[in-house]
Parts: C-alpha cells; structure tokens; sequence
C-alpha cells in the first residue's frame, strides 16, 4: 500500500489517473469546497458506503491524502484505531493541538516521516487550543493518517 500512496501523490488531481492508482479498490466521487477563500477541487475514495481517503490537490497535483480506513496502515505500522501509546511515549517535540469540528484533536509527526502525520482524538475536558497532557493522550486512539507531499 506504501506505494500506492507514493504513486497518489506524483499523480495529477484527474479522476482517470487517481481511478488506474487506486486499482479498481475504491469507488471515487469528486467534489468542490472552499479552502482559504478558494474554490478547490476534492476525491473521496469510497470502501461500499464509508469514505476510506479524501485526496486533495494544490496546483493539479495530488498534494495531501487523508486515510480514514484502518485497512491502510502506514509503514511504521500506525493504522486507524490505534492508541497514542503504541506509536508515542510522550507529545512533546511530536504533537500539537489542531481546531475540528466535532473533537479535541492532535496531530502528531510520525517518526522518521517528514510526510506523515497522524491525527489523535479523544475526550478532555481541558480548555480549547491547548495540549492536552500524555497521561490523558495515551488513551486516544488514531482517527485519520495524513499523507503531504
């Protein structure tokens, strides 16, 4: 799969070339939304009725993947589902809080990656915008994988 995710992201924002990349294993549906005041263009890869990658693009190029399927792990093993605890000992130096709708989230470097990124949430009742501390974090589990050029 790491390849697959290497070759999305050389690949032009074109449905035909995201449709051959992802192998017939996803349905895609394209969509548009406002990012920064611009009106850009969005994939979402369908697994039946659940959305397994949105695939986003800045200058007609693939330019960050979001993974939402736990059947798409990352190469150091992080998958959806997975507790903060298997992948970090600690936040610092990986992780900041990051604004989302519906949760408290972080996002957290994986090791050895400048590319991926993996996002954390869970329940804290902490003040908004601040990290929430390790004791709390490592009861969190993985909830999206992102890829960046």
């Amino acid at each position: 799969m790491k390849s697959l995710r290497l070759t999305l992201l050389a690949l032009p924002l074109e449905e035909p070339a995201i449709a051959e990349a992802l192998d017939g294993d996803y349905r895609l549906r394209s969509g548009m939304k406002t990012d920064n005041g611009n009106v850009v263009r969005f994939f979402e890869a369908m697994k039946g009725d659940n959305v397994a990658m949105v695939i986003n693009g800045e200058q007609g190029t693939v330019s960050r993947i979001d993974v939402l399927d736990s059947d798409i792990p990352t190469a150091a093993g992080g998958k959806i589902g997975t507790p903060f605890s298997d992948l970090y000992s600690k936040a610092f130096g990986h992780c900041e809080p990051v604004s989302s709708d519906s949760h408290t989230s972080v996002e957290c470097k994986a090791e050895g990656s400048q590319h991926i990124s993996y996002v954390f949430s869970g329940e804290w009742s902490g003040p908004e915008g601040l990290m929430p501390p390790d004791d709390v974090l490592k009861n969190w589990d993985v909830r999206k994988i992102i890829w960046r050029r």
